[in-house]
């Protein structure tokens, strides 16, 4: 599970994150959608650990910060940063043994090859392209076998064929059991799998859905978000 409480993030005089609170299930795919500039990006700074924060946020129980959170949680940014003088493999090793997996090497090569990326695994960071760079962060991810994953606008710069075992990739998490928070303004991307969607309008969720709501009250997910971004819309 995934909570967030009351998180408040400020830079200086401009508050990003104003009071955001809401929990992803296990077993659940939360959508974060809002147009540039709504928070999104502070929102998953925050839940990553790479901002300082008011508020409380848990990863599985545990304070996001702890090594606990970090240990059943996963995070593909959306510009991936692999080192550039290792190699595809090596960055797959370096995250077993960061982690302190046993038994990992069929693992490894299962994820690569489900990527397509088995047969670039000794080429360096650097010499991969960005659709590439972007496969190798989610392997990199999922090798741990996280509880919680947390995906910024994941299937830019993808190929059909890696946006289509992503996609599956996502329905097994769900079925595992694992929460997963995907940020996107795509909402196309993520119409088969998601359960719950939280839309940020000036660092606030102004409008929460679940699946099941969008079913009852007749709604389209994409009209509600539009109603809602854009200027003239109205407020739910």
């Amino acid at each position: 599970m995934l909570q967030i409480n009351y998180l408040t993030k400020e830079y200086g005089k401009v508050l990003a994150n104003d009071n955001i609170s809401f929990t992803v299930n296990d077993g659940e795919i939360a959508v974060l959608a809002g147009p540039n500039g709504a928070g999104k990006s502070t929102v998953i700074k925050c839940i990553s650990g790479l901002l300082r924060f008011k508020g409380q946020i848990f990863i599985d129980g545990h304070p996001n910060k702890t090594v606990e959170a970090k240990r059943v949680f996963g995070y593909i940014p959306e510009i991936p940063a692999p080192f550039d003088v290792l190699t595809v493999e090596e960055h797959m090793e370096f995250v077993a043994r960061a982690y302190s997996l046993s038994n990992y090497k069929e693992r490894i090569e299962a994820l690569l090859k489900r990527m397509e990326l088995w047969d670039k695994k000794d080429k360096l960071g650097k010499e991969l392209s960005k659709g590439m760079q972007q496969k190798l962060s989610v392997c990199c991810a999922l090798l741990p076998q996280p509880k919680v994953l947390l995906f910024d606008e994941p299937f830019v710069g993808l190929d059909p064929h890696a946006i289509k075992e992503l996609k599956n990739i996502f329905i097994e998490l769900k079925q595992a059991g694992c929460s997963v928070l995907v940020s996107t303004h795509m909402l196309d991307s993520v119409e088969e799998f998601w359960d719950r969607c939280l839309i940020l309008m000036n660092g606030r969720v102004v409008a929460e859905r679940t699946r099941a709501d969008i079913e009852r009250n007749g709604e389209d997910l994409e009209d509600l978000f539009f109603k809602i971004t854009e200027p003239q819309g109205s407020r739910l």
